[in-house]
């Protein structure tokens, strides 16, 4: 099947008439073909978002709300049918692919209700026949860039606030899981969203990511991805087009064990952390470290507990560990997997697993490395797959020195049942996201999202504090005649 561009309300073919096939991750199959765009087609995409901007705005909170909820109300009718093709596209297991559509509905039920929230504050005047208040307003067109992880979640998680505070959107989706994109964009389209407001070009980032951080008529950049596109966008939007640009990158996340911990318990949020999703997340756990009073038998469990997972097919329940998105994906993996057999000591994975009806899917083990040193690549850099580094420590605070010691913080974690340690903790990590007690991974849509250092620009997504990025404050002194 043949998918179009969705711009205007309408579903266009590409300038260029050319198509990319989407295929599966798990045996190729070949799950329709997308648009090649062009920057035509880019441009058409930004003038139909510069008209719809005036009228849309216009509109009141609870009109622009209602929109919303429709299109909530078609993925969650079409739940089964939308989770299934997002997990043949991306490879993620069964139970996390129909979660992240019922993740992407539960985002826009609660940016429908924001419909409802306070816009602005009174502020008293020094002079008491003024009124002084803020409200705010919207950017204008923004342009969305979103990437394959997450590829309905995170789409949905920059549109919903974009769209409930006004603005018009233009978004380009990663062009290795277009088909989940689509299904936003048909859930729309059933709510009847009037045509222009909410447009989707798909091709290269390359070309249409490329062309939207130039277009003068763009008001503001959302990015999520890797830090060197993210770099990019960054100078070329700000520096040289004076664009509002967000962007949320890598992580190179760590989960700390003391010994006074729940073995057991660690163990499960440590694989959780780390090999759902097959480790593609930007906030899954890259680095254990352990205390050492327990270091030995928490490594001899988790190895054991890491050969347990049943590595397989995504679309069947008992997987635990999909595909990797793509070969390209997959083979990075496998090269730092060869890297660190040169620079640490391989514990259990680090293979293609051998089952013939995996032999044409992107896969590769859940793999532990352990005699990691501070320096070792194992230990820097981002790897974006199925791969834990494990380190021993003498004490909580060598613990924090290393999880600290990474140009990256977004997401920390720690395990213990010392209430002073875990507050400590709280105040001691480098990163946007703590948790205490359970993975690294996992947020919900009412609570800010986002990390510090090179994982982030800084601002922040989902929950009241996405109306910072969406909007601006206007101040206004009302005075009578």
């Amino acid at each position: 099947m043949r998918y179009l561009n969705y711009i205007n309300g309408l579903w266009k073919e590409p300038t260029s008439r050319e198509y990319k096939e989407n295929l599966s991750p798990h045996n190729g199959e070949n799950l329709g073909e997308f648009p090649s765009s062009v920057a035509a087609d880019l441009h058409d995409a930004v003038a139909a978002g510069k008209r719809s901007f005036p009228a849309w705005k216009k509109l009141s909170f609870q009109q622009r709300a209602s929109y919303l909820q429709k299109a909530a109300d078609h993925l969650k009718k079409n739940v089964q049918e939308i989770g299934q093709d997002l997990i043949k596209e991306e490879g993620k297991p069964l139970a996390e692919g129909m979660g992240e559509v019922n993740r992407a509905v539960s985002i826009l039920e609660y940016y429908a209700a924001e419909a409802r929230q306070p816009l602005g504050e009174v502020i008293p005047s020094a002079n008491a026949e003024t009124f002084l208040y803020t409200t705010r307003t919207p950017l204008g067109l923004v342009g969305l860039i979103t990437p394959w992880n997450f590829p309905i979640a995170i789409p949905v998680w920059k549109l919903a606030p974009a769209l409930i505070y006004g603005n018009t959107v233009v978004i380009k989706p990663a062009d290795l899981t277009p088909k989940s994109v689509y299904h936003v964009m048909k859930a729309f389209d059933e709510a009847g969203l009037p045509a222009g407001v909410l447009n989707c070009v798909f091709g290269k980032g390359s070309v249409i990511g490329a062309e939207m951080v130039e277009h003068p008529d763009i008001k503001a950049i959302s990015f999520t991805g890797s830090n060197q596109v993210g770099i990019q966008i960054q100078n070329r939007a700000t520096t040289a087009n004076g664009k509002k640009v967000q962007l949320e990158m890598g992580g190179k996340n760590p989960l700390i064990v003391l010994s006074d911990a729940d073995v057991d318990k660690a163990v499960e949020i440590a694989v959780g952390g780390a090999f759902k999703s097959t480790g593609q997340k930007c906030t899954a756990t890259s680095r254990i470290i352990v205390e050492e009073g327990i270091y030995e038998v928490f490594r001899d469990r988790l190895v054991n507990r890491t050969k347990e997972l049943k590595v397989g097919n995504p679309l069947d329940g008992d997987t635990f560990v999909g595909p990797a998105v793509s070969k390209t994906q997959c083979d990075g993996v496998i090269k730092m997997i060869e890297v660190g057999k040169e620079e640490a000591t391989l514990l259990c994975g680090g293979e293609a697993p051998s089952e013939e009806e995996l032999a044409n899917g992107f896969y590769v083990k859940p793999t532990v490395f352990e005699n990691v040193s501070h320096d070792a690549r194992l230990a820097r850099e981002e790897i974006f797959g199925p791969v834990i580094a494990l380190f021993k420590v003498k004490n909580y605070e060598e613990a924090v020195e290393m999880a600290n010691d990474t140009e990256y913080g977004l997401s920390a974690a720690i395990c213990t049942n010392n209430l002073t340690l875990a507050q400590r903790f709280i105040e001691d990590i480098e990163v946007g996201l703590v948790h205490v007690n359970s993975e690294t991974a996992g947020t919900e849509p009412q609570v800010p999202f986002g990390g510090c250092k090179s994982s982030s620009t800084g601002s922040r997504e989902q929950g009241k504090t996405a109306i910072e990025f969406y909007t601006q404050v206007k101040t206004i002194y009302l005075d009578r005649m």
